[in-house]
């Protein structure tokens, strides 16, 4: 995975919460949690599950979820 963002932070998804079109992922990162809002399709294509490693990938003041 090559991403042209140079803040890109491993955790550990701790909570996904589905609403009807947009989901809340929160990764722990050290302590400190990040939430990202991501499309459901997102959620699903990327397999995010309570437990999984993930990524919190931060560019402008958007957060954007990686996985690998």
């Amino acid at each position: 995975m090559k991403l042209s963002a140079r803040n890109i932070i491993k955790g550990k998804v701790v909570e996904v919460t589905k609403g009807a079109t947009t989901a809340h992922v929160k990764i722990d990162i050290g302590g400190s949690v990040v939430t990202a809002s991501i499309t459901n399709a997102a959620t699903d294509e990327l397999k995010l599950e309570v437990g999984k490693t993930a990524y919190a990938v931060i560019k402008a003041s958007d957060v954007m979820i990686a996985v690998d």
